[in-house]
């Protein structure tokens, strides 16, 4: 698929030589924080020294103080509580957390409880209160989910039974009549920062339960590692308070992860721990970063709700022992590979529906159905074919008499507004501008088919359709000194928002020892033509139809990464390009 690449405009260059002079970097730096919104000392320090002292005060979330006081009125009344939580991995992760946190208060009287993939359905169901009802639950804390359970709020209201939302999704018309509901997207919430994850809202809660019982915070801040496993497999910006949140989750997974991310982490052959290895040591091969989180490790916490409970990916993640977490990290391990398997098995299936059909072929918009198709994949799927066709794309199954699924989106394209556009054709919807799930009626899938393509067909571009590369800064390999990389090091922890610098470079040649490795990865030594400079290493995967105009000494120009290679223990410097050009293309 061809790209556009499309150079970001220079910023302020009153800013870009204060930032020069104030923080003595090169100009190519100074560009990069301009593009951050930094154009000041303070602000820099700000980004580069992240401090959990810049946290914002949790109760200037709305309802936050109700929520604090129905908690202490629990505790001190010896009430039992529900923490009832997603079962992805920012739910699985907010659980977590905030059992971890709680149960030292309430001993023996706190459960937690995630709803079941394909009985239950996404969100607080009737199922999961009926069960806190029988087990005498007097308080739910619902975690990313329940900003739209107006009807189920209702019902367990009728029912004595009270709920904590905690959630990040943006809300409907109606609030639900929950004793507190924490969710900074609520019109009335003038909380300073948007886009906590729904972990993040969770953490706020219990910084907030914390400040009022004079707790050490030492002990809060030693959950981070879930706040940026959520922060990582969310999606959600690393800016502002996530930045800060995910560089000391980070930081804590690095220096010393809890037994169950530490067993999953040996599994995927990142963990050089011995097998009967039984204590809390770490012995990572490489420093781990966000990519890692979103990659490999959310992916397998993610696969047992997707082919089975994902209880277990809370008792993973609550694990203290080793042994125990290594049992259970195997057995997720194996159902991540089914998952792997399933979601092989049913893009394959998918790309098939579309090439055999011209007119799906030519549509702006995918959706796909297939009543056989599992439902624990969609999602995966769904941005495995947005990937290929590069347009705004829905992949749908059937689960508990309901047409179910999960949509996908490309850059600028807001999907949660066009499938809103068809939202009386729906029983639920819910999700964010580039991912989304809903379900609907059987009868009903033809008509918004047609609605969601006219939608898109309406209020997409032609750029749009066309994925885009955007380049942060034209540089030369001269400036990419040891002194350049080192602060470049400085601006992670990468993600949206923050995404990792893009740079594009002219006139590049392969210095001859170009080879293909792996399936079809191209590995290069690369120099530029028109500057003297020491040959640099480049990866460049999927791209191996280069080979032979690269071969024969055509110069090209790149847009890449500027990254770290550790291999057998040692640490080179590594171009991860992105894209290739010749002067005749």
């Amino acid at each position: 698929m061809q790209h556009r690449w499309v150079l970001r405009q220079k910023g302020d260059m009153q800013s870009i030589r204060h930032l020069m002079k104030e923080l003595t970097v090169d100009e190519h730096l100074a560009n990069l924080l301009t593009h951050r919104d930094i154009s000041t000392f303070d602000e820099a320090k700000y980004f580069f020294r992240p401090l959990l002292e810049n946290l914002h005060d949790p109760f200037l979330m709305q309802d936050m103080d109700k929520a604090v006081q129905r908690i202490l009125q629990a505790i001190e009344k010896g009430e039992k509580i529900m923490v009832y939580g997603d079962y992805d991995v920012d739910g699985t992760t907010s659980v977590t957390l905030v059992y971890s946190y709680l149960k030292k208060f309430f001993k023996k009287r706190i459960e937690f409880y995630i709803p079941d993939r394909y009985k239950e359905g996404y969100g607080i169901s009737y199922q999961g209160i009926d069960h806190a009802i029988k087990e005498g639950i007097n308080l739910i804390i619902a975690l990313d989910c329940g900003i739209k359970a107006v009807e189920k709020i209702d019902y367990a209201n009728k029912h004595n039974l009270d709920f904590i939302i905690c959630d990040h999704h943006r809300p409907g018309e109606k609030i639900p009549e929950a004793v507190a509901v924490l969710d900074p997207k609520r019109d009335d919430c003038n909380y300073p920062f948007k886009e906590l994850s729904g972990c993040g809202v969770g953490f706020k809660l219990l910084s907030a339960l914390a400040k009022t019982q004079a707790e050490p915070m030492e002990q809060l801040y030693g959950l981070l590692d879930l706040v940026a496993i959520s922060i990582a497999a969310d999606i959600v910006p690393i800016t502002g308070e996530n930045r800060i949140l995910a560089y000391f989750g980070l930081k804590l997974i690095n220096t010393n992860a809890r037994p169950g991310l530490e067993a999953v982490l040996y599994y995927s052959k990142i963990s050089k721990r011995e097998q009967n290895d039984d204590d809390n040591g770490l012995s990572l091969s490489r420093e781990l970063t966000i990519s890692d989180l979103v990659f490999m490790i959310g992916p397998r916490i993610n696969a047992a709700g997707r082919i089975d409970s994902a209880c277990d990916s809370v008792r993973l993640m609550l694990a203290d022992k080793m042994g125990h977490a290594k049992n259970l990290a195997l057995a997720i391990n194996k159902l991540n590979d089914e998952r792997r398997n399933l979601d092989s098995q049913i893009t394959e299936e998918a790309l098939a529906m579309i090439a055999n059909n011209p007119e799906l072929s030519q549509n702006k918009s995918t959706v796909l159905f297939n009543e056989n198709w599992h439902k624990g994949v969609i999602g995966i799927v769904a941005s495995r074919l947005t990937d290929n066709y590069y347009r705004p794309t829905i992949i749908l199954t059937s689960s508990n008499d309901l047409i179910t699924g999960s949509a996908r989106s490309v850059k600028n394209f807001d999907v949660y507004d066009a499938i809103d556009h068809c939202s009386d054709l729906l029983e639920h919807f819910g999700g964010h501008k580039y991912a989304a799930g809903l379900s609907m009626q059987p009868d009903k899938l033809d008509a918004f088919k047609q609605r969601f393509e006219t939608y898109v067909r309406e209020h997409i571009t032609e750029d749009m359709l066309v994925p885009e590369i955007e380049i942060d800064t034209l540089i030369d390999f001269i400036d990419i000194k040891p002194k350049f990389v080192r602060i470049l090091k400085q601006f992670a922890p990468f993600g949206p928002g923050n995404m990792s610098p893009v740079f594009q470079t002219n006139e590049v040649i392969d210095t001859g020892r170009l080879r293909i490795v792996g399936k079809n990865h191209l590995k290069l030594e690369l120099m530029q033509m028109s500057r003297r400079s020491d040959p640099i290493s480049a990866i460049a995967f999927q791209q191996a139809h280069h080979f032979d105009q690269i071969k024969r000494g055509e110069p090209f120009s790149i847009t890449y990464h500027i990254e770290e290679n550790t291999w057998m223990g040692k640490i080179s410097l590594q171009l991860n390009i992105k894209d290739i050009k010749f002067a005749d293309a």
